[in-house]
């Protein structure tokens, strides 16, 4: 990939003020969220709370377009636009994880409604906590070398097949994210005193589908698109069909949220209209889960695939499919090409710090 005009822009933004602009808009949220966390105190009824947080919401979905850099504006609207959203929505209606009781403190308060975060019972964790930060340290490391040697083999990817550099990029991809949200949760550790909850659950050994999306793959959206989504349709369905298959559609409803709201962060991303291929992934997930539960019925524990099988079938297809739809939106707007110029900016930036301390240290 040729990086050299992309890395000029990414360092353009950033000499134009993508810094500048990252930090007004993350102060506008929090201003924003702490206006929210006094109206939520000071008002009991559902209807007044959503009338008081919808300008806020409205504010969320817009403060993305401010930024540019793909880790920034991605990142930015994942937290404000989708996460905070939905959060502010269940505690317009008194649930959620902003509803805690005893009630939050405005730290914690501002730290869980734009983080993908949920806070542990320190009483019942404390006795863990060593073993944990050590087990974490330890993982977070091996991925973050694994990260560091994908960038070391695209400078290598005119000797490599298109379709694999595509495959090694869905790890990357993998990679950043896990690393982006280990990043927020230590800060958010550090901001609130409280032990959280990982957000992947080595997402490659899921067994199925059902096991990838509902207890491996980026738990945080699951939590907030389970009692925003599933549980209403839940409810609404199983007066339409019986509570057997009540699931079956707000498995698909869930879906097909997720798919929109991705449209949403990859609009952010690349600026340009919808091709609906994400929606069509999520769709395609969705209605292939829906068989999977309608299978799981019908068979009712009398067959069931070697684990290692189901393993491999199951990652596989995410991958594909993630090859065939999920990927292609976001390489025909740079976004990998974009993303790694920043990351090479960035490397090059701090050998430059650490260059000058060498320097100021030992003239």
């Amino acid at each position: 990939m040729e990086m050299g005009g992309e890395l000029k822009k990414v360092l353009k933004y950033w000499m134009e003020g993508e810094i500048t602009s990252f930090i007004k808009v993350w102060l506008s949220a929090y201003l924003s969220l702490t206006y929210c966390y006094i109206a939520a105190k000071m008002l009991r009824s559902s209807v007044a709370r959503l009338a008081a947080f919808l300008p806020v919401v409205c504010l969320f979905i817009f403060l993305p377009l401010e930024l540019h850099s793909v880790h920034l504006v991605g990142t930015t609207g994942f937290f404000l636009a989708w996460l905070a959203t939905f959060k502010l929505l269940m505690l317009a209606f008194h649930q959620g994880p902003l509803s805690a009781t005893p009630p939050l403190s405005l730290p914690r308060f501002l730290a869980v409604a734009c983080l993908p975060i949920k806070l542990r019972r320190d009483d019942l964790y404390k006795k863990d906590t060593g073993r944990m930060q050590r087990s974490l340290l330890i993982n977070y490391s091996v991925k973050g070398a694994l990260f560091v040697l994908l960038l070391k083999v695209y400078e290598y990817d005119d000797r490599i097949h298109p379709k694999l550099i595509k495959a090694i990029y869905s790890c990357h991809v993998y990679l950043c994210l896990e690393l982006i949200l280990a990043i927020a949760a230590a800060m958010a550790r550090g901001l609130v005193g409280a032990e959280l909850e990982p957000q992947f659950n080595e997402p490659y050994l899921s067994t199925s589908l059902q096991d990838f999306w509902g207890r491996r793959w980026n738990l945080m959206v699951t939590r907030i698109l389970r009692p925003t989504v599933y549980l209403p349709v839940l409810g609404w369905s199983a007066g339409v069909v019986g509570r057997e298959w009540a699931p079956l559609p707000a498995v698909v409803s869930t879906f097909a949220v997720s798919g929109v709201m991705h449209e949403l962060i990859f609009f952010y991303l690349g600026r340009v209209r919808p091709t609906w291929e994400i929606s069509l992934f999520f769709l395609l997930h969705g209605f292939s889960l829906a068989a999977e539960i309608v299978v799981k019925k019908v068979v009712d524990g009398r067959w069931n695939l070697p684990a290692p099988v189901a393993k491999v079938l199951t990652v596989a297809f995410v991958l594909v499919t993630a090859l065939w739809l999920f990927f292609p939106p976001l390489m025909r707007c740079k976004g990998d090409e974009r993303g790694l110029a920043e990351v090479a900016a960035v490397a090059d930036f701090i050998k430059d710090v650490v260059r000058a301390l060498t320097f100021t240290l030992n003239p």
